[in-house]
């Protein structure tokens, strides 16, 4: 029943759910929303969702509203009535009081004959036909269908402004979703040591450099400039081939063109490449400057992997 609700929103799109969001667009001031019972749940709801996608929003309990937190309601503010019969006593009480102060006033509801949509300067149609509740009594469906509304209005809001993820990295700093939106190689590779050889160095110095760093990879330089890697797997590679090491040197068994991503990359990004080109690692750079290595592990335990 709740999937078919959904569904069915789409039928009630209208020019006045245009008309909503380019009032919100519009105001110098903040989204109110408010709600009564599970209404009210979900307007807190779509008030953290509008907060972190860069539309200022404040939750208002339509009881409480009238018995002193009507005050809540700046002059440029946009009001929001989420009520799923739009004639509940408080709701009927809220709206007169809304309007005299001018505030553009959007009324989420299932029942557009209802007094909040009659007095409303837009109307969200959120008319489900019955609740999934058998005795079609508790809020299920009508709730559903207000949250996905509430939910397509941000996204709208969102698109309009530009909202892009370095701005939603600001809104969610925390945690694995905001290493994923601002965590950089270069802010990665700084906590690793920085293994490094010469084209011509010998073999056994290019095997505990490899063991001293314990990122199983060197880089190989010439002239300052990055020119090769060997890895551990390059080294096994070497023992199975050879009979006689000792005059290898790095540039015997390097591996050319390595694998190098950027230091202002962000870090999600060097994942996706390590997993696109199965590797553990990535050499850093910035320019034609090697910084270091970015590894596998360093995603794990960030969470980002």
């Amino acid at each position: 029943m709740e999937s078919d609700a959904i569904q069915n929103l789409n039928t009630y799109l209208s020019e006045e759910f245009a008309q909503a969001v380019q009032s919100i667009i519009d105001s110098k001031g903040r989204v109110v929303i408010s709600g009564i019972g599970k209404s009210a749940i979900i307007a807190s709801k779509i008030v953290a969702t509008l907060n972190s996608t860069g539309t200022p929003s404040i939750f208002m309990h339509a009881a409480d509203a009238i018995h002193g937190d009507l005050g809540t309601i700046q002059d440029n503010d946009v009001v929001i009535c989420i009520s799923k019969s739009g004639n509940t006593p408080e709701i009927k009480m809220l709206v007169p009081l809304i309007k005299r102060g001018k505030n553009k006033l959007i009324g989420m509801t299932g029942n557009i004959d209802s007094f909040l949509a009659q007095h409303a300067d837009f109307v969200l149609n959120t008319f489900v036909e019955k609740e999934a509740c058998p005795n079609n009594l508790a809020p299920t469906t009508s709730t559903t269908a207000q949250l996905v509304m509430g939910d397509a209005l941000a996204i709208c809001l969102l698109e309009l402004k530009g909202f892009s993820s370095k701005d939603f990295a600001k809104y969610h700093p925390g945690g694995s979703l905001g290493k994923r939106l601002y965590l950089t190689v270069g802010d990665l590779v700084t906590n690793n040591q920085k293994p490094e050889v010469q084209v011509g160095t010998d073999i056994k110095k290019v095997i505990v450099e490899i063991s001293e760093k314990m990122l199983g990879v060197t880089a190989v330089t010439e002239n300052k400039k990055l020119v090769g890697v060997v890895t551990d797997g390059d080294i096994r590679r070497m023992l199975n081939k050879f009979d006689n090491i000792n005059t290898l040197v790095a540039k015997d068994i390097m591996s050319s063109n390595p694998k190098t991503i950027g230091i202002d990359v962000l870090a999600v990004e060097a994942l996706e490449l390590m997993q696109k080109e199965g590797i553990s690692q990535l050499l850093a750079v910035d320019g034609d400057n090697y910084k270091g290595i970015v590894h596998i592990h360093n995603l794990i335990n960030e969470g980002i992997l």
